[in-house]
């Protein structure tokens, strides 16, 4: 065997950063976990992917499920295989004035793009201590960074998930778990055609899912003496 053996488990795997990331790593020998609400988007994914002749497997989670969510990745450290990747990718966009912002709402933000990470981190935590090494890569944004009048949830979600990864890197390097947050500026995705999201943006000028899923890879990547802690990726655009 030429190449070392990896596992990555990808959340939001089905479509844009996630599925841009699940391929990337096919492509670069690694085994997958793809984690998703649609069994169909998956598939998609996956059938691309074992082209790179790689074990693929789909595992239709629903995130906001959080109580659910540490037992069945979990579950998925066991029966696929040891992970040495966790890509925490899921995540919704929400765009309302924090005066307009309906509790249910922020909660679900909340649920989805911060307290899901943390229960993906504690399903997978145990088989990485054990083994004494990995890399938890939590996919932020620009908005983890500066604020945006009217993305007041979102902004709130993501600057709680940067808090989230610098307090498990300082907890976990002793047990030789790297942990990177990746925050991209504006990304051409799906998030811009759902109903939570309303935003006028030239989405030609946007980073591509592909070339922030080259970066996380860059990160996974990286010897297991070094890591990338943050990193920002922005369109030479700027930020919108």
């Amino acid at each position: 065997m030429t190449q070392i053996e990896r596992y990555a488990l990808v959340t939001g795997a089905g479509s844009g950063i996630g599925k841009a990331t699940a391929l990337a790593f096919a492509q670069a020998g690694m085994h997958l976990a793809l984690v998703g609400r649609t069994q169909s988007k998956l598939e998609a994914v996956a059938a691309v992917a074992t082209q790179h002749g790689v074990k693929v497997a789909c595992y239709p989670i629903d995130l906001l499920q959080v109580e659910q969510v540490s037992e069945k990745i979990a579950a998925i450290a066991t029966s696929f295989g040891p992970i040495d990747i966790l890509v925490n990718n899921a995540g919704m966009g929400y765009t309302a004035t924090l005066s307009e912002t309906p509790l249910a709402d922020w909660q679900r933000v909340l649920a989805l793009n911060l307290t899901s990470v943390f229960q993906c981190i504690q399903g997978i935590l145990p088989s990485m201590r054990q083994r004494k090494q990995g890399t938890i890569i939590n996919v932020s944004s620009i908005a983890g960074q500066q604020v945006f009048p009217e993305w007041g949830a979102y902004c709130v979600s993501k600057f709680g998930l940067v808090a989230l990864s610098k307090t498990l890197a300082a907890e976990e390097r002793a047990h030789g778990i790297r942990v990177v947050t990746i925050s991209p500026g504006s990304v051409n995705t799906p998030i811009w055609d759902t109903d939570t999201v309303h935003a006028d943006f030239d989405r030609s000028s946007m980073l591509t899912p592909e070339t922030v899923a080259q970066s996380i890879l860059y990160t996974a990547l990286l010897p297991q003496e070094a890591v990338v802690e943050a990193l920002t990726l922005m369109s030479n655009a700027g930020t919108f």
